[in-house]
């Protein structure tokens, strides 16, 4: 549930699209109301679902800070990005700032992570992990670097498809390679990681 929960301005902005391509008549007369004239019936689905995933990232952090108090700085990053990329998406009605937002994060997490290791010498992994589960030393550092690197490939990828495809396979890609793509990678470090921690159980 959590990880659906996680998931849910990716799924709401997959199915707002998805339903205003269904009916974008509809969709630009709801547009036309909120941003003005200008907007062409074929930019209707995406802007949108540009409204609906700055929304839904809104209400993901009133509902977490209304059970916990508390909001991980993960989803403030997020709510900051989607609102920069996809404020700018609205106004200019240009796709091409919200086709930017995942690079954006991806390379924002990927830069944090080597960064911090670098400059301030932590393992935000490490960090993050450790009262899970126990690595040695080299492992975390291979960990750190993997997700590091994961996150940069997959901004060079989002950007890729955005520009190389049809806006709806990028929009399909969004949710399902992205989704697809980021439990491969995880199912791959928990094979290599069941290894060290046998060993370390020895």
């Amino acid at each position: 549930m959590k990880f659906l929960f996680d998931l849910l301005p990716v799924i709401l902005f997959f199915a707002a699209y998805k339903l205003g391509g269904a009916h974008p008549e509809a969709a630009h007369a709801l547009l036309s109301g909120w941003l003005g004239d200008g907007i062409a019936v074929t930019q209707a689905p995406i802007l949108i679902a540009t409204a609906v995933a700055i929304a839904a990232t809104a209400l993901q952090i009133a509902l977490v800070w209304l059970r916990h108090r508390k909001v991980d700085t993960m989803l403030w990053v997020s709510l900051a990005i989607i609102t920069v990329f996809g404020g700018a998406t609205l106004f200019f009605h240009n796709p091409t700032f919200i086709k930017w937002k995942p690079t954006a994060l991806y390379w924002l997490f990927g830069c944090a992570l080597l960064g911090s290791t670098a400059l301030l010498h932590r393992n935000l992994i490490r960090n993050m992990l450790e009262a899970q589960i126990r690595l040695p030393d080299p492992v975390w550092g291979r960990l750190n670097l993997a997700w590091a690197g994961f996150f940069i490939a997959m901004g060079l990828l989002n950007l890729y498809v955005a520009y190389n495809f049809s806006e709806e396979t990028w929009v399909d890609f969004k949710l399902f390679g992205g989704i697809g793509l980021m439990l491969a990678f995880v199912l791959g470090q928990g094979f290599y990681l069941s290894r060290h921690l046998e060993e370390e159980s020895n």
